[in-house]
């Protein structure tokens, strides 16, 4: 068990780094117009970030012991034709949800 004092100091220093590592961009650069190519790349920022996080837990579930699962990438492959279809985040979610419940029910 970490002390209360280690971990509160980690908590604070989290939270400082976060902190600034957010004002960085809002504070100094927040009324600033930014070069294209940098507007550019950062418009792409939450379509790498939201399969980073996605991807584990569809690869290699904590609930199945890290081996891949029909149920999750059956969900997954649908979430991602719907999204393509119809272009609509909360259909591809709900579609997703469907399809890992209704597998993981008939199994």
């Amino acid at each position: 068990m970490i002390d209360r004092s280690d971990f509160w100091t980690v908590i604070v220093v989290l939270g400082i780094g976060t902190y600034l590592l957010r004002f960085s961009f809002l504070g100094f650069l927040g009324n600033r117009l930014l070069p294209w190519w940098l507007v550019r790349g950062l418009r792409y920022t939450a379509v790498a970030v939201l399969p980073a996080l996605v991807a584990p837990a569809v690869l290699w579930p904590p609930s199945t012991g890290g081996a891949p699962d029909m149920a999750r990438l059956l969900a997954a492959c649908a979430t991602v034709i719907v999204g393509a279809w119809t272009r609509q985040m909360m259909a591809a979610i709900a579609v997703g949800v469907a399809v890992l419940f209704g597998v993981q029910y008939l199994a």
